[in-house]
């Protein structure tokens, strides 16, 4: 599996753990829906720039983010998980 492929499994599994959806996400990264759908398709890449922001939004190390979906959210700090897997919680904007 390739880093993008990892990457994309782990942004949608720390998705459904925080309860946000691509726009929540977008604004939190300052980026449109529509390029969030791209990178989460494949049609566009998830650049370093925007793993660090990752990072910062979701409040794990960047090395955490490369090891997978499982250990991603593992790493999540419990104020950003949802109440409920699938649930929804306030969008946190990262500077």
């Amino acid at each position: 599996m390739s880093s993008q492929q990892t990457l994309r499994i782990t942004v949608a599994a720390l998705m459904r753990a925080t309860g946000e959806n691509q726009t929540a996400l977008a604004k939190g990264l300052r980026l449109t829906q529509g390029q969030v759908s791209r990178k989460q398709t494949g049609a566009a890449s998830w650049s370093l720039d925007d793993v660090d922001r990752l990072s910062e939004h979701y409040g794990i190390p960047v090395s955490e983010l490369w090891c997978g979906p499982t250990h991603a959210v593992e790493q999540l700090p419990q104020v950003r998980r949802a109440a409920l897997t699938g649930g929804s919680q306030r969008v946190l904007t990262v500077v």
